[in-house]
């Protein structure tokens, strides 16, 4: 980001992200733009990739805080991405935490978002999908294979958090962790891929050699009190949590915002707060516009000022204008309508009660699709047509 006048003290931006966009476990590595492969004499002989992006990163911090200079880290773990990989000795920490079953935990967890105020008493609890068995119709052997399923995912996820809190601690150490925004989210909902039964593949289990995923059985787990996932408009798909600390600037402590956001609104956001000029153009050739807002005023619970969201992902596609979303599932799915106040886990389509609406929405997100190159689509032969769950 721009640097700032030096009577300023200068604002460092840290963007955390929980899941992997561009970087594939299967991919060789490169440092500084240089390859290294996969087993270069810079890297350490047994690596974990949550700790060596974590350790590149802390590098990173520690050559701009030389330098006395801000600086924008954008660190994108890949990990709770499948396939699940992490520690066996982590792994037997959570093992037999999970035998509760899907069902329990589902209400024990909208019980205490209710509870912390994270959902709305006026949203219910999206019903089980008919492909995820009830888990009292499991046998023994089945609940203990999905119990260390489970088992891996958590340690993955709980070996993310300790990176996470190694590099504030980090931040801490060097004195800029106050003045230091960092903004950690993930970039879409539960994964279902696999289906019902996830995947446990490998000896053992977790390990390098293996092939693990959460599944769409335990990915309903992970959605409550939402329905569909990762792929999917729907906001079993698409509401993660954004967790925002700045100490220097953020006064609120441990308090929720309501206001709506995008990952689109990120750019905007780190520009906004680094006092940047956003570039029209790079070597000669213009650059589009930035389609976000910045979330600062979210920060100061102050409304945020914006036409409509608005997505698309393999055909799948949603327009959101105040409360109400109109979303749809595939190129050729008929679009379903939610006012998200009152119904956020949408379970009553009100397509049928406003259809002009409908055709407003519509209207609005083939606009859309137009201006941002959504349309036209590739070959339709080729697209992807995720199935319904």
């Amino acid at each position: 980001m721009a640097e700032k006048n030096h009577e300023m003290k200068p604002l460092h931006a840290t963007l955390v992200t929980a899941t992997l966009l561009t970087i594939l476990l299967s991919a060789d590595l490169f440092l500084n733009g240089t390859h290294v492969g996969r087993r270069d004499d810079k890297l350490p002989d047994q690596w974990y990739s949550t700790d060596l992006w974590t350790d590149y990163s802390i590098k990173f911090i520690d050559e701009a805080v030389t330098a006395k200079k801000p600086f924008f880290l954008y660190l994108a773990h890949n990990a709770p991405h499948f396939p699940l990989q992490v520690p066996q000795d982590e792994i037997a920490k959570f093992r037999g935490k999970y035998m509760t079953g899907w069902d329990q935990l589902r209400a024990q967890r909208h019980a205490k978002q209710l509870e912390l105020g994270i959902v709305d008493k006026a949203w219910p609890l999206a019903p089980r999908p008919d492909e995820v068995k009830a888990w009292e119709n499991l046998t023994a052997e089945e609940r203990d294979r999905f119990d260390h399923i489970m088992a891996i995912y958590a340690a993955t996820v709980a070996h993310m958090d300790t990176a996470v809190g190694r590099l504030t601690a980090a931040l801490k150490e060097r004195g800029v962790l106050d003045n230091t925004l960092i903004l950690f989210l993930s970039d879409n909902g539960g994964n279902a891929e696999s289906g019902p039964n996830g995947r446990l593949n490998g000896n053992p289990p977790g390990s390098a050699q293996s092939d693990v995923f959460e599944g769409q059985s335990w990915a309903t787990l992970s959605n409550t009190p939402f329905r569909r996932y990762k792929h999917f408009n729907h906001e079993g798909g698409i509401a993660t949590p954004l967790i925002a600390h700045w100490p220097a600037r953020i006064k609120a402590r441990g308090e929720l915002r309501p206001q709506p956001g995008h990952l689109v609104d990120i750019m905007a956001t780190c520009v906004d707060v680094a006092t940047a000029t956003y570039p029209k153009e790079s070597n000669g050739k213009s650059i589009l516009p930035m389609e976000g807002t910045s979330l600062v005023p979210a920060f100061d619970n102050k409304p945020l000022t914006r036409d409509a969201l608005y997505w698309e992902h393999e055909g799948n596609a949603a327009v959101r204008v105040g409360d109400r979303k109109l979303v749809r599932m595939g190129r050729n799915g008929t679009w379903e309508l939610y006012d998200l106040k009152d119904d956020r886990t949408e379970l009553h389509n009100l397509a049928g009660e406003n259809p002009e609406q409908v055709t407003q929405l519509a209207a609005k997100w083939d606009a859309w699709a137009e201006r941002a190159q959504v349309k036209p689509y590739p070959n339709a032969a080729k697209a992807k047509q995720p199935k319904a769950n």
